[in-house]
């Protein structure tokens, strides 16, 4: 019986991050190619999940540090606005995108070039950490759907 209970046991601990990232999907990340290390580059992407949940932090070997921003419209001027923890609410699909809600990387390590990629580890509340590949496009890039068109 306590054999049993340890292959059980087993199994679930196993399985326990693949549950994780069925009820967060991340799709989608790209970021735009870098001139020089010194500036900082946006990253964008898609979240979707079957489960209410929360993006807590990210990280990447690329940066030294990550930052979700939000972008505020006062009038023609538009800013960006630092928040700690984005709401992943069941069922809606988020998508980071140019002009809008990013991820900005700063702190980079070297500068990023086009057809590279690199990982980047989102941190949810529930689902745990999910690492994603993140494509490098060209500096002008509007997002990945476009390459493949």
């Amino acid at each position: 019986m306590k054999i049993l209970i340890a292959i059980v046991v087993a199994l679930w601990a196993g399985a326990s991050p693949t549950l994780a990232e069925e009820s967060v999907r991340v799709s989608d990340a790209w970021a735009r190619a870098s001139v020089l290390a010194s500036r900082p580059v946006a990253s964008y992407l898609t979240i979707e999940s079957a489960v209410e949940d929360r993006l807590l932090g990210v990280t990447t070997p690329v940066a030294g540090h990550v930052m979700i921003h939000a972008v505020e419209k006062d009038g023609d001027v538009s800013r960006m606005k630092h928040i700690e923890t984005l709401e992943v609410p069941t069922g809606e699909r988020i998508t980071l995108a140019p002009g809008g809600m990013h991820l900005m990387l700063m702190g980079l390590q070297d500068k990023l070039s086009e057809g590279t990629t690199f990982p980047v580890t989102l941190s949810f509340e529930n689902a745990g950490e999910i690492t994603v590949e993140v494509s490098v496009l060209g500096i002008a890039a509007e997002g990945p759907r476009e390459v493949s068109e």
